[in-house]
């Protein structure tokens, strides 16, 4: 029997991801089931607020990275303009890095890249019935907690959203001026932010930075390829 919305239409799904060939393959898995159907998909956060007023998904599936403004500050603008529509990330970045974020910024749910088809599947059906969706680590992590208190983020869970951004795309080799043209941003504010990554993180030059940022990103390549 099929699982559709309470309207008894089928779920409908945009996703917004900037890897065309993941986007694809998920783009043939939904479409595949009985009670699910892709209604949109782009690269973009600009284009992702324009489909979702227009198509009015029941749910939209947001990676992390996207060209140009990242899935977080997408997630914040569906949030400040009231669109009303769940959003699941489905990214490949660290989980206990990125959920608590996402869940503030007005995601209903976190989930990577490593999850099996089934995993993914299942939390569609569960964020679109209303329920929040958390991998078993981030899950256990709320419970701790709440049962001892949240403890002082250490390293790069120090950043912002926004310093996070620069920090990811520095380390995936960005210059200072594309990272600018990819966030909209001023040269002096992507100094600004670099400077205060390098306090928090105790780095006293902008090679170490980019050190650093590219031993980063490859830990979370590599442990998502791990997994």
């Amino acid at each position: 029997m099929s699982v559709t919305t309470g309207s008894g239409n089928p779920i409908t799904v945009m996703l917004v991801e900037d890897h065309a060939i993941f986007r694809e393959q998920l783009s043939e898995l939904i479409n595949r089931q009985p009670d699910m159907k892709v209604c949109g998909q782009t690269d973009r956060a600009a284009d992702a607020l324009q489909m979702i007023e227009t198509e009015q998904p029941s749910i939209v599936l947001v990676d992390i990275t996207l060209k140009g403004p990242s899935g977080l500050e997408l997630l914040k603008d569906i949030k400040a303009r009231d669109l009303r529509v769940p959003a699941l990330v489905l990214s490949m970045h660290d989980e206990l890095l990125y959920a608590e974020r996402v869940l503030k910024a007005g995601a209903r749910g976190y989930i990577t890249k490593h999850e099996t088809s089934k995993e993914v599947l299942s939390a569609i059906r569960r964020v679109v019935a209303g329920e929040v969706y958390l991998g078993t680590r981030m899950s256990a992590r709320v419970l701790e907690s709440f049962s001892t208190g949240a403890a002082p983020q250490q390293g790069v869970g120090q950043l912002t959203d926004r310093e996070l951004e620069v920090f990811q795309l520095i380390g995936e080799g960005r210059g200072t001026r594309e990272i600018c043209g990819r966030l909209h941003l001023g040269v002096s504010t992507i100094d600004t932010y670099r400077a205060r990554i390098k306090a928090k993180l105790n780095i006293e030059s902008g090679n170490q930075l980019t050190h650093e940022a590219i031993r980063w990103v490859s830990q979370g390549q590599m442990s998502a390829d791990g997994n």
